[in-house]
């Protein structure tokens, strides 16, 4: 019997008739309904014509994640008064409770994508309702476009509601074709806010670490919401460990409470039991942000908000793909708050401070702009728009993620060299696995028999409990053994895949030939480490001492203390993440394996051939003939004969790391440097400029000849760089021949010696001893007289006595206080009344 009371309580009833109508005439809609409006139950029946006089249509609801798909499922049953299975059905990835009897089925975006996929017409379904969408997972933003195409091309009559609690809505509105925004009001009650932020500063998180500072303080604020507030609590923490972290610090919580922990990798038993409200006992309910939508838990009048989630993000550098605990956005927060004022007025205890609340973001980022794109380009090439440019998307992926993407898909020979799908990339996608699972199952299977690859490809596709280890192996035969709840999803999902594998295997007997797990001759280890290797190949990973190893992408990696993969030669890494400010990666989860294992799944990474290049460790040219498995080196030998072009590359390079020092210039090739230098600072073109920038940038220009000739860094430090250094003098213009005139070597002065001039400084530097210049009335001047030259007159035994550029202003008010001075000092040298008129000598007057 449909319960007509309960729908007649839901708010979004008023606007049906508004979205029925903007369906009508559009066939598309956004629909806004607050939470407990009834937007993913009621909605849905109606359109399906199951509440109403309508004609009955077949709807399909898309969730963003499992336990929101069973529990709308279980809800929009229970109105109609009857089992899941029956008119209402659901399907996410490893159960289905659906008949033919199904009118309403509610699915993940994750099986709807599989869907269109097999059958893009999605024949049968009437209306899609595309639930949560604010939440802009990367498999909701792929379905959205993939049904506007489907709209376009092939079925325009099929109707689409984007229906959310908070949302873009003019977005929304735009990329469905400027559809109508279907409004309802909730019925939500007064929620207080509560701000209760730590007494001490908190570590911020980082990776997926949580200061234990923090979850400790969100313990004591759960304890003092149950002593001021009535009511169940719903606490929300970003993980699965730290809601086991707090359900341990709440063990004695007051007045008995009862301690639920909600989260995706929960027992459906457990779920079910949150979602069906409380037997009398208080309840404190601790979840992941799969309660922030979708799902009303009963009897909560307190959220209790630790203000973090988690979001994936993409190391494309580096090949690490992990979640990482950010902030929440200011729209979960409101999300969050909302469940406390559902049934009757509640509160939310932020874990924050007020003042925080403005800094933070205001909704999460877009999954496609953060994420691992290798999923979604597959997805993309499959339907047939490689580039993904035809997309209707919110938000483009971005170049350099989608281009990093179809590089592993290339790898794997899921596309060809245009992109597009290849027959083994469309079997990898009807997987229903990330493809580089995909991979390692198909592959691995024609190894290792279909059985025993999908347990390990099960393990991979959801990381087991921190509890099992971090060697995979290990995980495996822990999980066989397991009766907890992940043992149990894991072997579903193992069978599922199994299975999937069967019906898409090419060669049947292949795939299937070892399905036997005894008699196949190979460990658990051995199974283990394949089937890791060939999922993340560039992974793999040598020993290079203690518990430190180094991954052929050139990303090093250690192991925890305690580890049982220590001192393992090979590894196959399959789970890692890098800490902020660490300069290797963490791991997480591993399988040992041996060098045949790394070649034959890194294979494409092999390279063999002659390397030549300079060695900042020997700072010399090194010639040898290696083999590596990407940044990994498996074998070296001298090479005695290497290729001349390589030799000059390196010495090159030598050049640019280490500078022209490493030349021999010598006293005149420094000296010629630095005319150089200084012409080109005063003249210009066509002077060339001799800076270190300048030399190494037309290092081939002045040093080709040099380079052909040398071998190794004693051969640079043997060549004389001066001499090499006039290949760049303006011969072509004529100017060369100018270079004694415009910047002499040395200039002769009145005594007849020929002094040389420093160019080293900012001004030209003619050191002389003051009586070789009597008689000269005008300072020396060079680059065509533009720039007088510094004077430094020295005393008799070549100490400096005065400086001057103005030599006549000096021998007219400067030179007899340095006589005065100097005079008696040096009596047997000449000190003329007037130096103007005087001889110029180099000699004593003894000598004379």
């Amino acid at each position: 019997m449909i319960r007509d009371d309960a729908l007649a309580q839901l708010p979004v009833r008023s606007v049906l008739p508004a979205l029925g109508e903007a369906l009508d005439g559009h066939g598309a809609a956004v629909l806004c309904a607050p939470p407990g409006t009834g937007k993913t139950t009621l909605v849905p029946l109606a359109l399906a014509g199951l509440t109403g006089s309508g004609p009955v249509r077949r709807v399909l609801v898309a969730e963003p994640r499992r336990i929101a798909a069973r529990a709308a499922a279980r809800r929009m049953a229970w109105l109609l008064g009857e089992e899941v299975g029956g008119k209402v059905g659901f399907t996410v990835r490893g159960e289905r409770r659906a008949g033919p009897s199904t009118v309403v089925e509610v699915v993940t975006t994750g099986v709807l994508l599989q869907r269109l996929q097999r059958d893009p017409e999605l024949a049968g379904v009437d209306v899609v309702v595309l639930d949560e969408c604010h939440e802009r997972h990367l498999d909701a933003d792929t379905a959205a476009a993939f049904l506007l195409d489907v709209r376009a091309a092939l079925r325009p009559e099929l109707r689409l509601v984007a229906a959310s609690a908070t949302t873009d809505a003019e977005g929304w509105a735009r990329l469905l074709g400027g559809a109508p925004v279907v409004e309802a009001a909730g019925v939500s009650h007064p929620v207080e806010v509560v701000w209760a932020p730590p007494e001490r500063a908190i570590r911020p998180p980082h990776g997926m670490r949580v200061d234990p500072a923090l979850l400790e303080h969100v313990a004591a604020v759960v304890r003092r919401a149950l002593r001021e507030r009535e009511g169940d609590v719903l606490c929300f923490l970003p993980g699965v460990g730290e809601i086991g972290r707090v359900a341990g610090l709440l063990g004695g919580a007051p007045g008995g409470a009862e301690v639920l922990q909600v989260h995706g990798r929960a027992p459906a038993a457990v779920q079910d039991a949150v979602l069906a409200g409380g037997t009398g006992t208080r309840r404190v309910v601790l979840a992941t942000s799969v309660a922030e939508s979708s799902l009303t838990v009963p009897g909560v009048r307190v959220v209790v908000d630790a203000g973090l989630a988690r979001e994936p993000r993409m190391d494309h550098a580096r090949g690490l793909s992990a979640l990482t605990t950010v902030r929440a956005s200011r729209a979960s927060g409101r999300q969050r708050a909302g469940r406390a004022g559902r049934e009757a007025p509640g509160a939310v205890y932020r874990c924050w401070t007020e003042a925080d609340e403005t800094r933070l973001p205001a909704f999460p980022a877009a999954e496609i702009t953060v994420a691992d794109l290798t999923a979604f380009a597959l997805q993309a090439a499959c339907w047939g728009d490689p580039d993904a440019t035809g997309l209707a998307l919110l938000d483009a992926p971005p170049a350099g993620a989608l281009a990093a993407a179809r590089s592993v898909l290339t790898a794997t020979g899921a596309v060809d060299a245009d992109g597009r799908p290849t027959d083994r990339g469309r079997r990898m996608a009807r997987l229903g696995v990330h493809p580089r699972l995909a991979r390692a199952l198909l592959d691995g299977a024609r190894e290792v028999g279909a059985r025993r690859a999908a347990e390990v490809v099960a393990l991979l596709s959801e990381e087991p409990p921190r509890e099992y280890g971090d060697d995979l192996a290990a995980a495996w035969r822990s999980a066989r053994r397991g009766n907890d709840a992940y043992g149990a999803r894991w072997r579903a999902e193992a069978r599922r895949l199994e299975s999937a594998l069967r019906s898409v295997s090419e060669e049947p007997t292949a795939a299937t030939s070892r399905t036997d797990t005894s008699g196949t001759g190979d460990s658990d280890d051995a199974v283990a480490g394949l089937i890791a290797a060939l999922a993340f190949p560039e992974r793999v990973a040598r020993l290079r001492g203690g518990a430190s190893y180094l991954m052929v992408s050139g990303t090093g990696a250690e192991l925890g203390d305690g580890s049982r993969l220590r001192t393992a030669p090979w590894l196959a890494v399959a789970v890692a993440d890098r800490p902020v400010a660490a300069a290797s990666a963490r791991v997480r989860l591993g399988a040992v394996i041996d060098e045949e294992t790394a070649r034959a799944a890194a294979g494409s990474l092999l390279d063999e051939g002659e390397e030549v290049r300079w060695s900042e460790e020997r700072r010399d040219v090194v010639a040898r003939r290696v083999a590596r498995l990407g940044a990994v080196e498996l074998t070296a030998s001298v090479l005695n004969a290497p290729d001349r072009g390589l030799v000059r590359a390196a010495l090159l390079e030598g050049l640019r790391r280490e500078g022209p020092g490493l030349l021999r210039w010598g006293a005149e090739g420094a000296a010629l440097r630095q005319r150089l230098a200084f012409l080109r600072r005063e003249l210009g073109e066509p002077w060339p400029d001799v800076s270190d920038e300048a030399l190494l940038a037309r290092a081939d220009e002045w040093l080709g000849v040099e380079l052909d000739r040398a071998r190794r860094r004693a051969d640079l430090e043997r060549l004389d760089a001066g001499a090499a250094l006039e290949r760049l003098l303006p011969w072509a213009s004529g100017d060369a021949v100018r270079l004694a005139e415009l910047a002499p070597e040395r200039i002769e002065v009145p005594s007849g010696s020929r002094i040389r001039v420093d160019y080293g400084g900012e001004q030209p530097v003619l050191a002389v001893k003051l009586q070789e210049l009597f008689g000269l009335h005008e300072t020396p001047r060079v680059a065509g007289g533009r720039v007088p030259v510094l004077v430094h007159l020295l005393s008799p035994a070549g100490r400096p006595a005065a400086v001057t550029a103005d030599l006549a202003s000096f021998w007219r008010d400067g030179y007899r206080s340095v006589r005065a001075e100097l005079r008696g000092r040096y009596p047997r040298h000449p000190w003329p009344e007037d130096p103007a008129t005087a001889t110029a000598t180099r000699r004593a007057n003894a000598r004379r």
